[in-house]
């Protein structure tokens, strides 16, 4: 029997998660449906849109994604700390870029003169907001539900696009971490659509490497389909890699990207290791790491 989301997510215990949405009756996410014929690539953009733009809004860090034919990994980090920062105008600007709120609501953003009980009414959908803002239910509520409302019109079907309940696998140490954000950065590499991490379209190691995202052309599509009100906040970038562990609190992943890329590069190799060239294709500029790095972390 599935459990509440509620008892499988305990920030307490551990920030990180790997989440996995998959599609139903054998539909396709993005590519070309080799059954049909049909074209589905340009849903990647969807979906890294959202994805980036969301966690703008939220008080959630991506690590990893990887957009794939039928299914999506990402790597997520909560930080509901980030969130006691925010101010009711804040907290109402991200909700409302999202959906309209309340009409109390809507009259305190333009300026409305209100009464002390309907400020306190307003006070109170903030902390509701505020709560939502930091829960990874809700973000993924957020992004799945216009994909498949997206995705169902193109098709000209009704029904579920998704299997079921995005799934999350806690990550409950820096090993664990690692290792996920290898598996997802490598998923094209692994399913035979892409040679390289870094040559990986729609991942966040290729976004990491070579950046390319316009945050200008994702709000104004996302406009177009009607999944955004509006967006007033800088694009929040992919969680960093901090390199050797210190004494401090860490925000970012403690990690060296250089060792990382390194990783990644012997993973791959390792993978496919019946690649033209893959034994002796030299790293790019930025993957110029020792391997015996991997070997030993």
């Amino acid at each position: 029997m599935p459990r509440p989301r509620k008892a499988l997510i305990a920030v307490e215990e551990t920030p990180y998660y790997h989440v996995v949405s998959r599609c139903v009756r054998r539909s396709f996410l993005c590519g070309i449906d080799s059954e049909t014929g049909e074209n589905y690539e340009h849903r990647r953009a969807w979906i890294e849109q959202r994805i980036r733009l969301l966690a703008s809004l939220f008080a959630i860090d991506i690590c990893a994604y990887a957009i794939m034919s039928n299914h999506l990994h990402i790597v997520v980090k909560l930080q509901p700390e980030q969130a006691k920062d925010w101010n009711t105008q804040d907290v109402l600007l991200r909700w409302t870029s999202l959906f309209k709120g309340t009409l109390l609501v809507q009259r305190y953003l333009a300026g409305s003169a209100l009464s002390a009980a309907e400020l306190d009414t307003v006070h109170s959908c903030v902390e509701v907001y505020r709560q939502r803002l930091t829960s990874l239910s809700w973000f993924m509520k957020c992004l799945n539900e216009p994909i498949a409302r997206q995705a169902n019109q193109e098709d000209g079907c009704t029904g579920h696009f998704w299997e079921a309940r995005f799934k999350s696998q806690a990550l409950l140490t820096e090993e664990a971490l690692l290792s996920c954000m290898g598996y997802v950065d490598l998923n094209p590499v692994r399913a035979n659509i892409a040679e390289t991490p870094e040559g990986s379209d729609f991942t966040s190691i290729k976004e990491r490497l070579n950046p390319t995202f316009n945050l200008g052309h994702a709000i104004a599509e996302q406009t177009r389909q009607g999944n955004l009100q509006h967006f007033s906040h800088p694009l929040k970038p992919l969680l960093p890699f901090e390199g050797a562990q210190v004494e401090q609190l860490q925000p970012g992943i403690i990690f060296s990207l250089k060792d990382y890329l390194a990783l990644l590069d012997y993973t791959r190799r390792a993978i496919r290791p019946s690649q033209p060239g893959s034994a002796t294709k030299p790293l790019p500029p930025s993957c110029n790491a020792l391997i015996s790095v991997s070997k030993t972390g």
